[in-house]
């Protein structure tokens, strides 16, 4: 059994996937990952552990294996080889239980907003000077330009390069009507990328340049984007946002979403982070 499909068992188990999707990513482009460890019980895989580049490691447990010690003596195996860092995607009561028994800390929690459209949303207001239109092939530097900025203290997403833009587009659910730019002055200050699957919509990257932050650009983008999502027939959007990250929840807020999920990231704070 292989590591995605232990992840898919799981994900249909405990309704949320232990992989990440830069994770999945990864894997599905052939990396071998810095952390990349099967656990085998008479033979089976029922237990695995996987990350990439500098990201924090990711554990899964087979669903019919659990309970029986797999999953707390691969972390410890993985603090004592020099790891540090651990995501628990659900933040599901048997990963609190391990993070406690490995020592670990819960650091950063990334939270997942759900908005559920029994009506038809309001539509946005668009600052003065600004045009928003759909995604064209010649953005694509411009929007890896803005997201950087937008997104320069942002471990995960501030690290997308052209690169890992045409992995994304790349993906079976990528619709360029459904990313829509943000100009002012011929320029590209902010973008929001919309994402469908499995039957629900998600404000996947909403980037607005530092110059336009607090012009109500952001509000107006993902605005646009959960109209549009409605327009496909959508009824449920997610997204996730940072649970430290004040003015994004507010904006987040008043446009109805609230919190129905979180990841929390664990971390061995005895000795200092990578």
């Amino acid at each position: 059994m292989t590591l995605l499909s232990i992840a898919d068992r799981a994900r249909a188990v405990d309704g949320v996937d232990p992989l990440n999707e830069a994770s999945r990513l990864a894997i599905d482009a052939g990396s071998a990952g810095r952390v990349h460890v099967a656990v085998k019980d008479a033979g089976h895989v029922v237990a695995a552990a996987y990350a990439d580049g500098t990201a924090p490691v990711e554990v899964v447990v087979d669903p019919d294996h659990r309970r029986q010690g797999h999953g707390g003596a691969l972390v410890r195996r993985l603090v004592e080889s020099g790891e540090t860092q651990f995501w628990a995607h659900g933040d599901l009561p048997a990963a609190q239980a391990l993070a406690a028994s490995a020592g670990l800390s819960a650091v950063r929690t990334l939270l997942v907003l759900r908005l559920e459209l029994d009506d038809s949303p309001t539509p946005e207001v668009v600052p003065d000077g600004i045009t928003l239109r759909t995604f064209e092939p010649d953005d694509v530097d411009a929007v890896v330009r803005v997201n950087g900025r937008a997104f320069a203290s942002h471990p995960e997403q501030g690290a997308m390069d052209r690169a890992d833009f045409e992995r994304r587009a790349a993906s079976d659910w990528f619709d360029p009507a459904g990313l829509f730019i943000a100009v002012r002055d011929g320029e590209v200050v902010g973008f929001h990328w919309t994402k469908v699957e499995d039957g629900i919509g998600e404000v996947y990257v909403v980037g607005v340049d530092p110059s336009e932050q607090g012009s109500g650009l952001g509000t107006a983008l993902t605005a646009r984007g959960v109209r549009h999502l409605y327009d496909q027939g959508l009824r449920v959007v997610d997204l996730y946002v940072e649970g430290d990250n004040d003015p994004a929840l507010a904006v987040y807020r008043r446009l109805g979403f609230t919190e129905h999920a979180r990841d929390v990231l664990y971390a061995d704070e005895r000795v200092p982070a990578p």
